[in-house]
């Protein structure tokens, strides 16, 4: 089955997630380098099939986008332009760092290991695309209210 892949990209760092094959847990995997995702993709790619990404877009409090959205913006497009074949979904991202810091405590993770930044950022990720893949599937009665 294909895999969905989260993603909570950021200017240095891209964090990286990916499903289980019945999408229902999500896993973090890679911390990516930003100038090297699209590369790092598309060698996922070749060895597991995408069926979709799901990126974190960045929110203020307000509901509008933040400052860092226009650096999201630029790597949609280049996601979409290198990927056409794969749909993107956007996920609010909001409070996910604190999220996955929390994680990290009740993980059992050290003070030490909890600030490794490349570490938050896949579990960004995987929040990211679990909170996608936990909400519910609309019906169709649903989708024609």
């Amino acid at each position: 089955m294909d895999r969905i892949v989260g993603i909570d990209y950021g200017r240095k760092r891209v964090g990286v997630a990916v499903s289980d094959p019945l999408r229902m847990f999500a896993s973090a995997l890679e911390t990516v380098p930003s100038a090297k995702i699209i590369e790092y993709l598309q060698n996922y790619a070749a060895s597991q099939p995408i069926e979709r990404f799901v990126v974190g877009y960045p929110m203020n409090l307000n509901g509008k986008p933040s400052e860092a959205a226009k650096d999201v913006d630029a790597f949609l497009n280049l996601l979409r332009k290198k990927f056409p074949a794969i749909p993107v979904t956007l996920e609010d991202e909001r409070f996910t760092s604190v999220l996955a810091h929390r994680a990290m405590i009740d993980g059992g993770l050290r003070k030490m290991d909890r600030r490794d930044k490349a570490a938050v950022d896949k579990v960004s990720a995987a929040l990211i695309l679990q909170t996608w893949l936990d909400r519910p599937v609309p019906t169709e009665t649903q989708e024609n209210k």
